[in-house]
């Protein structure tokens, strides 16, 4: 991500490249993963450079789960990991995004990966209501939802399906595109995001 952030950059748009714990780091998963981002972008507000009233929010296949559920996190009730957003994102970009948790974990995506993350649907699924995109839509900002036709990673499903949830939620298929050429900033995937950025930042 740090070359499409470097390009952003050039295009007078501030970027900052997040890290958070991962599953399989010590406190990443359930609620270190989400709690890294929420506290990553409420950091914003500390800046005084920045205008953190117009922040969108950008990420790549688990990355852009991320990127999508910091959109709806206003939408969360009070008391649960990232309620209470001191920064709100006027706009979300998931490029091949894992959009339903649970439908990801009832197709096993990424071999088990939503399960390591959240632990089992089937055992709480009061995780799943809380951290997924499709179970908090319609977030209320715009998105868009980029996936390429040939992604063998994360179907082109996912981004669909969550695209017929959310009417504010664009989706751009690339025909021919796999699960890493959305994030090549010498691809037409990164061109359409580039040139949507500024129009919802209202740059």
């Amino acid at each position: 991500m740090t070359l499409l952030a470097d390009d952003l950059a050039r295009r007078g748009i501030a970027a900052w490249n997040v890290e958070y714990r991962r599953v399989g780091q010590a406190g990443g998963g359930w609620p270190g993963t989400l709690e890294d981002v929420a506290a990553a972008i409420d950091h914003l507000a500390e800046l005084d450079h920045l205008d953190h009233t117009r922040v969108a929010t950008c990420g790549h296949s688990a990355g852009g789960h991320l990127a999508l559920w910091l959109a709806g996190r206003h939408l969360l009730p009070g008391g649960v990991p990232g309620a209470y957003p001191r920064v709100r994102p006027i706009a979300a970009v998931a490029q091949a995004g894992i959009c339903d948790l649970e439908r990801a974990w009832r197709d096993g995506l990424g071999e088990g990966a939503t399960t390591d993350l959240l632990g089992s649907w089937d055992d709480v699924p009061e995780r799943y209501a809380i951290a997924s995109p499709a179970a908090l839509a319609p977030l209320g900002v715009p998105q868009v939802l980029v996936h390429g036709t040939a992604d063998d990673r994360v179907p082109l499903s996912q981004s669909r399906e969550y695209a017929a949830l959310d009417p504010s939620a664009e989706l751009v298929e690339l025909d021919g595109a796999d699960h890493f050429d959305v994030i090549d900033v010498r691809h037409e995937a990164w061109a359409a995001v580039a040139r949507r950025l500024p129009r919802q930042l209202g740059a």
